[in-house]
């Protein structure tokens, strides 16, 4: 019995071992009887049971307190029971041992044991439960193997602790965990090793266990869920579908993933970059760069390329397959229970058996919590019901809409059948139906007697609810079977339909909508669930079922969220986009009226009026005028205007503030209130005065029209509108005289010259003759080029006055009326012609001539005017205006000072300006005339030329008027006056510029050549910057020696040697056509030609013509020295006449020396 004293004691023990792990302690109990039985074996026969004597199996249980090491009261009992009996120790098992090793805490024999065991094949389930649990290797104390803790039992030996390993509550050493996972952690073996320089290897080799083992679990794992991947459509679901080929399965989780890893890999493989981007943000749930993230234990398919190949490879067939399960009865479970204590101890068998145990036990639970969650949702749907009903009396629910969800998981009512199923299909088929909630549809609820549903949810008849009587819908019947099952049988049969109403979607998806207004309802709760989920680029396709919703449902809470989702639909809208938005804006607009436009759709405007993106706020513009037609006259003209006028003035956008003015035009096309007049000029002179081109052009096309149709109406367009440019335009010249502001001219003449339709138009309508047209037979055509084009429609004549029939009949009584009848109690055009035009021409005449653009902008306004009021206005009304100013007649020439209006701007805008409109022969006939008195008059009064070399620029970038100059200047040519002849001469260099080589060869050059042999040499010496000009803009070979061997016998000429403003005129020409000239001409006439007059200059006696044609030298000399020029060039003639140049300026003008040295030294 003294063998029996560590078992026994084994029993009464209190303690916890710690080297087992929380589901092998059940286990221990069963090996523990089976040792006890083993000692009371060895104490009475004296020796080994048969049975166990000499096994090795790593199953074959044994005493525990067995050890292999000597002075152990283990092994003493042991070897004492043996000796009594007189014969040989029987051999101890691997398990036993690997207790021991455990017990005592030798763990790193123990893994070297276990290692070399798994090497061999024979795995011991003691030792790779324990070192699978991170529960034996958490941070603890612990006493060291072979001491004993005071005050600890069992401290003296393992066979004291009753068969228990011995505590680690306190003493020595630390189990230091590593930073791995959680297996075997470093241990600080050193404290026990005999060779403490063993430790880096041994924890290498924990390390390698530890990854080995981790690789392990990550396969059972996926194993694992593999296995639970098949098991997830239903047993019956895989029957409908085996059973009928026709029917798709559905797509398995785990396969989604594998499917979206091999798409991904071939969108990437052919350049689909931006696709694979976009599908990888769709599941941005999977890595797909790792092909183990998908879960499934199988190896990587081929690609989706390889797949598709191959397909043709394979024959399918098809086969019946049977799901067939094999299980236990709970009763048979029971049974088996107290006889597993009598068998060998299986570890696999043993825990098989716990876990169907504690899966019973959690089914059992789940199933009481869904029946207690099945009852409430529905006593909420039922509640939910009535509030529906409350609030849509007039929408009866017919009686086919009544609805019973049956709460019951038909888990409880197992029959046999269901019963045989094995632990691990029934704990799937359950762990994927404990959310699935079944309810019975309106179909099956009427299918089921009244009478025999006594367990029924009550029917709304029975809450008090109105019946589908009242409704205007029939009600919908079904065909009741002719049996005689119970009601519960029907629910738990019925049950089996996997439907879920408990979710958000499945409750949409149970109630069918029996009105307009539940599909509404239903419509408002799923759409902002909906938009979120849908592609950018498609979210258009849902504006119309969003506005259809907004427009329709009843709650004005719900309306107000759809339209800021209208409003939010897209980040950042592009054109095509906006419109279609604004078009559901305006439907909705028409749709629901004034009053909810302006309570519902301006504040979605509001609060984006200032959103950071331009498109954004670009919506929010257009928004404003889209709906401009739809919103009351009062919030027209205060809340909206106002909108508007803060994003002119704030919004940095051109893109959003160009539609800020084509919103304002619509707005002015629609506002009453004379009161907001002078708020829209205020917004017109902000928005002529923008700093981008596109607001400014939509200004003249959309807003100024507008704005000018309202002041029509309102009378102001001649007594404000007008009026009001005319002074800001006098003003502006007034305070201009060193330095005029040509931008704000510009805005302000522009706006002008854009209000003459609405002027005309205004005449027209107020004509004595206005009540008289009618249309009536054939109405007369209007030419084509009656009327300049307009920038915009609205600027259109025939626009404005309503049609061109109407517009065709008033220009036919206009012109009558003009040639018959006189202007006589025309108010208007009287306006015009007693106010308009004087100031106007006052205004000209306060022209600086010489500013270019000024002349371009009221030529250009004239033009307009005198075309848009007619050839007969413009006979009759301006040009008498003009020629009354210009009085072109010799007697009024002072030879002293001229005609002065002659010198100022009206000459070239009289004569590109209304002289143009028209260019019948008659037309011309008169602008040649009037050139002609202008050179000869400012000629012969010694007056400057301004104003005809104006009115020759304005002219001459028109090709059409080329021929007519040079008639203008062949009657100079051969005029009879010196001085009219020297101006012709003049004027052909501003017109050579602009006129081609054949006319230039034709009429040009034989001109000048004329004039170079005239008898005055003032007018020879005039022809040489028309000869220089044509050196720099003319490449035809022959022209370019005509004019060289002009200008050669101006320089070589013994007439010309004493010719000082000759010579100054041609080094004035060589400096200025010089840099442009073609280089061959430049080098070989233009350059050595400066070095002999350089030369020259310096025997020159009279020190102010030297000193004249030495600064004329140094100017020409300073632009020639930015050409390239040759060496030998630079040598012989450029630096040698540098050097002339420079002995003039050491003694003539000292203070210009140094430049020309510094020009010598950059050559």
């Amino acid at each position: 019995m003294a063998a029996m004293a560590p078992g026994g004691g084994g029993s009464g023990g209190g303690g916890v071992n710690p080297f087992l792990s929380d589901s092998d302690e059940d286990d221990e109990e069963v090996a523990a009887s089976e040792e006890r039985r083993a000692g009371l074996r060895l104490g009475a026969g004296g020796g080994l049971d048969p049975g166990s004597a000499g096994s090795l199996s790593p199953q074959d249980p044994v005493a525990l307190g067995s050890s292999v090491r000597p002075g152990l009261p283990g092994e003493a009992a042991a070897a004492a029971a043996l000796g009594g009996s007189g014969e040989t120790p029987a051999r101890l098992s691997i398990d036993a041992i690997a207790a021991q090793l455990l017990r005592d805490q030798y763990l790193l024999t123990a893994l070297e044991l276990h290692t070399e065991l798994l090497e061999s094949g024979r795995e011991l389930p003691r030792l790779r439960d324990y070192f699978s649990n991170p529960g034996n290797f958490e941070r603890q104390s612990g006493t060291p193997p072979g001491l004993g803790a005071p005050g600890i039992p069992g401290a003296a030996g393992v066979g004291g602790a009753g068969g228990r390993e011995p505590s680690t509550a306190s003493g020595g050493g630390q189990l230091n965990r590593a930073g791995s996972i959680s297996t075997l952690d470093s241990l600080d073996f050193a404290r026990y090793s005999d060779d403490g320089n063993r430790e880096t290897d041994e924890r290498v080799a924990v390390l390698e266990f530890e990854l080995r083992k981790a690789k392990e679990t990550i396969q059972a794992l996926r194993a694992n869920l593999t296995k639970a991947a098949e098991h997830e459509v239903p047993l019956q679901e895989r029957k409908n579908y085996k059973s009928s080929p026709e029917i798709q399965e559905p797509i398995k989780p785990l396969e989604k993933r594998a499917l979206n890893f091999l798409v991904n890999e071939f969108l990437l493989k052919n350049n689909y970059k931006l696709t694979s981007i976009t599908f990888s943000d769709e599941n941005d749930d999977q890595d797909f760069e790792l092909w183990d993230d998908v879960g499934l234990n199988i190896p990587k398919p081929p690609d989706l390329l390889h797949l598709y190949r191959d397909y043709g490879n394979h024959q399918v067939t098809g086969k019946d397959l049977v799901d067939a399960a094999s299980g236990v009865e709970e009763d048979e479970l029971e049974a088996l229970t107290p006889v597993l204590g009598s068998l060998p101890p299986n570890l696999e068998a043993s825990q098989s058996v716990e876990n169907s145990l504690l899966v019973q036990k959690l089914e059992d639970k789940i199933s009481l919590l869904n029946n207690e969650k099945w009852s409430l949702m529905e006593q909420i749907r039922r509640l939910e019901s009535e509030m529906d009903f409350l609030k849509n009396e007039q929408f009866a629910t017919p009686a086919v809409c009544e609805r019973v969800q049956l709460c019951a998981d038909p888990s409880p009512h197992k029959d046999s059948d269901e019963s045989g199923q094995s632990a691990v299909v029934h704990s799937s088929d359950k762990g994927k139906s404990k959310d699935t909630h079944l309810s019975i549809s309106d179909e099956v609820d009427s299918s089921i007697p009244k009478e025999n549903s006594p367990h029924s949810v009550p029917s709304r008849e029975k809450e008090g609810v109105p019946s589908s009587s009242s409704s205007s819908k029939n009600a919908v019947h079904f065909d009741k079977p002719n049996r005689k099952l119970s009601p519960a049988f029907h629910q738990a049969l019925l049950s089996f339909c996997r439907m879920s109403a408990d979710s958000r979607l499945g409750s949409e998806v149970s109630r069918i909508a029996d009105s307009e207004q539940s599909v509404m309802l239903m419509l408002g709760r799923c759409l902002p669930h909906i938009v979120p989920n849908v592609l950018l680029a498609k979210r258009e396709e849902l504006i119309p079922l969003i506005l259809c919703t907004a427009c329709l449902h009843p709650e004005p809470k719900e309306r107000d969220q759809l339209l800021h989702i209208l409003f939010n639909l897209i980040k950042r809208p592009d054109d095509e986009q906006r419109q279609m938005i604004l078009t559901g804006c305006v439907a909705f607009a028409r749709h629901v009226g004034p009053t909810r436009v302006e309570a519902e759709l301006l504040p979605q405007c509001w609060e984006q009026i200032n959103h950071k993106y331009p498109e954004r706020r670009l919506l929010v513009a257009e928004s404003c005028g889209a709906l401009a037609p739809y919103l009351p006259k009062e919030i027209r003209s205060s809340l909206v205007l106002s909108m508007l006028q803060q994003m002119l003035m704030e919004d940095k956008a051109d893109l959003v503030r160009e539609a800020v003015i084509k919103s304002l035009g619509i707005i002015m096309g629609y506002i009453d209130d004379p009161d907001k007049y002078q708020q829209g000029f205020e917004l017109l002179l902000s928005a002529l005065g923008d700093p981008s081109e596109r607001v400014v052009s939509a200004t003249h096309q959309v807003f100024l029209p507008a704005y000018a149709a309202w002041t029509t109406e309102l009378g102001n367009l001649q007594s404000h509108l007008i009026p009001t440019l005319l002074n800001k335009i006098e003003k502006l010249l007034r305070e201009g005289e060193h330095g005029l502001d040509e931008h704000k001219l510009h805005m302000y003449l522009s706006a002008l010259q854009s209000l003459i339709p609405s002027l005309f138009a205004l005449v027209l309508q107020n004509a004595p003759f206005a009540s008289k047209a009618k249309l009536h037979g054939e109405v007369p055509q209007i030419e084509v080029t009656r009327f300049p084009r307009p920038m915009s429609p609205l600027q259109d004549v025939s626009t404005i006055i309503g049609s061109r029939e109407q517009l065709a009949v008033l220009l036919q009584l206009y012109d009558y009326q003009l040639e018959h009848e006189g202007t006589t109690g025309w108010e208007s055009l009287l306006w015009v012609v007693n106010q308009l035009l004087p100031q106007l021409i006052e205004i000209v005449g306060k022209i600086n001539v010489t500013s270019t653009a000024c002349v371009h902008e009221f030529s250009r306004f004239f033009w307009r005017l005198c075309r848009t009021f007619g050839k007969i206005f413009t006979n009759t009304k301006v040009k008498p205006q003009f020629q009354e100013i210009l009085r072109l007649s010799e007697e009024n020439i002072d030879s002293s000072a001229g005609n002065g209006v002659l010198t100022k701007a009206t000459v070239p805008i009289y004569a590109t300006g209304v002289l143009t409109c028209y260019i019948q022969e008659e037309d011309r006939k008169l602008l040649v005339g009037f050139l002609e008195d202008v050179m000869t008059l400012l000629s012969l009064s010694h007056a400057p030329l301004d104003s005809l070399k104006a009115s020759f620029v304005e002219l001459g970038a028109n090709p059409a008027y080329h021929e007519l100059l040079l008639t203008v200047l062949w009657y100079g040519v051969v005029h009879t006056s010196a001085l009219v002849r020297c101006t012709a001469a003049r004027m052909f260099e501003l017109l050579v510029k602009g006129v081609n080589e054949t006319l230039v060869a034709q009429r040009v050059v034989p001109a000048l050549i004329t004039l170079s042999s005239d008898p005055e040499i003032s007018v020879r010496i005039a022809t040489i910057p028309a000869f220089g000009t044509i050196m720099e803009t003319v490449i035809q070979r022959e022209l370019l020696e005509r004019v060289k061997m002009q200008l050669a016998s101006f320089l070589e000429d013994p007439q010309y040697q004493d010719q000082h403003s000759l010579h100054t005129e041609i080094i004035k020409t060589f400096g200025r056509v010089g840099p442009n000239a073609e280089p061959r001409f430049r080098d070989e006439f233009v350059i050595p030609h400066l070095h002999k007059l350089a030369l020259v200059n310096n025997l020159q006696i009279v020190d102010s013509k030297r000193l004249d044609i030495a600064t004329h030298l140094f100017e020409a000399y300073s632009a020639l020295s930015c050409c390239f020029i040759s060496e030998d060039l630079m040598v012989n003639h450029f630096l040698p006449g540098l050097r002339c140049l420079r002995t003039d300026m050491e003694h003539l003008s000292p203070e210009h020396e140094f430049d020309v040295n510094c020009c010598k030294l950059s050559e």
